[in-house]
C-alpha cells in the first residue's frame, strides 16, 4: 500500500477549526494514512486524535509545532514522534504557554486603544481550551466586521509593522530543539520559505539548528509553490537534512489547504519518515 503522509496540521487544541476527532476523520477522507498533529506549543489534542486513528487505522505521528525566537526573527519548529509527557518538553510548554497568554492580553490592549474592547475576553471564550494564537484575534475581528477577511484582519492590525502588532521573545532555537531532542522527537524547521528572509539568513540559521540537533527540513508544504519546493530542497541538501511534508491545515474553508494535498516530495531527498521507528 502506498502511504500518503501529511505532517503538520491544526485542531481546536491551537488555531484549528476542527477538533483532534474531526481532524482525523477528515485526513482519513481525504486519503491520508500517516498524520502528525503538530499543534501550536500544545500536546493536547493527541489524546482525543490518538483514539480516532486508532478507530480508523491511521497511524497517527506525536507531533508540535514550537515558537522560538533566533537573532530576533520567529521561526516554527515542528517535532516529529515525541513523547509527549517529556518532563522537560512539560517544562518547556508551560513556559511556551505563559508566553502566548501575555502576548493575548498585550494585542488586545492594543485593539483596545484602537477602539476595539472586549477582545481578550472574547477569543478567551472562543478558544476554548486551546492555546490563543493571532488566528484568533484574526477570527473575532471577521466576526464583529471590522474587517472584511482574515487577511485584512492581519494585514490592517495583526502582521509585523501593525497597530496591533506585539514582539515576543520566545524560547531560543536551541532551547526549542533540545525539548524535542530530549522528548525523544525529531525536530523539523517548518516552511521555510514563508518567513521572507534571505537565503543567507536561512542557511545561517539552519547551521545553527543543525548544531543544536535539528534534523530535518518542510520541502513540501501546503501553501508552497513548485519554486518553494525546489529552494527548499537545496536548503536539504545543502544542510544534509531529512526532508518533511505537510499541509499546515487549519481549516475546511480553505480547500486550497486540504489535508494530504500535496506534491511528492523530490525523489533524491531522504523522507523524515525514514526515521519513524516501524
Amino acid at each position: 500500500m502506498t502511504l500518503r503522509y501529511d505532517l503538520h496540521c491544526h485542531s481546536t487544541a491551537s488555531d484549528g477549526a476542527l477538533s483532534p476527532r474531526d481532524l482525523v476523520s477528515r485526513a482519513f477522507e481525504q486519503g491520508v494514512n500517516v498524520l502528525a498533529l503538530t499543534d501550536h506549543d500544545t500536546v493536547d489534542g493527541l489524546g482525543e486524535a490518538r483514539l480516532q486513528a486508532q478507530q480508523l487505522g491511521i497511524r497517527l505521528i506525536n507531533g508540535i509545532e514550537l515558537s522560538c525566537t533566533h537573532l530576533n526573527q520567529c521561526l516554527h519548529i515542528v517535532g516529529l514522534n515525541i513523547d509527549p509527557d517529556h518532563p522537560g518538553l512539560r517544562e518547556g510548554l508551560s513556559k511556551q504557554q505563559a508566553l502566548r497568554d501575555e502576548r493575548a492580553k498585550r494585542i488586545a490592549d492594543k485593539l483596545a486603544k484602537k477602539g476595539i474592547p472586549g477582545v481578550y475576553e472574547a477569543v478567551l471564550v472562543n478558544s476554548g481550551k486551546g492555546e490563543i494564537t493571532r488566528t484568533h484575534f484574526a477570527e473575532y475581528l471577521l466576526r464583529q466586521a471590522y474587517v472584511n477577511s482574515m487577511q485584512e484582519a492581519f494585514d490592517r492590525y495583526l502582521n509585523k509593522g501593525q497597530p496591533a502588532y506585539v514582539s515576543t521573545s520566545w524560547a531560543s532555537l536551541e532551547e526549542v530543539v533540545s525539548w524535542i531532542v530530549n522528548a525523544g522527537g525529531i525536530a523539523v524547521l517548518a516552511h521555510p520559505l514563508r518567513y521572507k528572509l534571505s537565503n543567507k539568513w536561512i542557511n545561517r540559521a539552519l547551521a545553527v539548528f543543525k548544531e543544536a540537533g535539528g534534523q530535518g527540513i518542510e520541502v513540501v508544504n501546503g501553501r508552497g509553490s513548485l519554486e518553494e519546493v525546489r529552494l527548499a530542497q537545496q536548503f536539504a541538501e545543502r544542510h544534509q537534512l531529512v526532508a518533511s511534508t505537510g499541509s499546515d491545515f487549519h481549516a475546511p474553508d480553505t480547500p486550497y489547504l486540504e489535508l494530504g494535498r500535496l506534491v511528492e516530495l523530490p525523489a533524491t531527498l531522504i523522507p523524515v519518515w525514514s526515521l519513524f521507528p516501524n
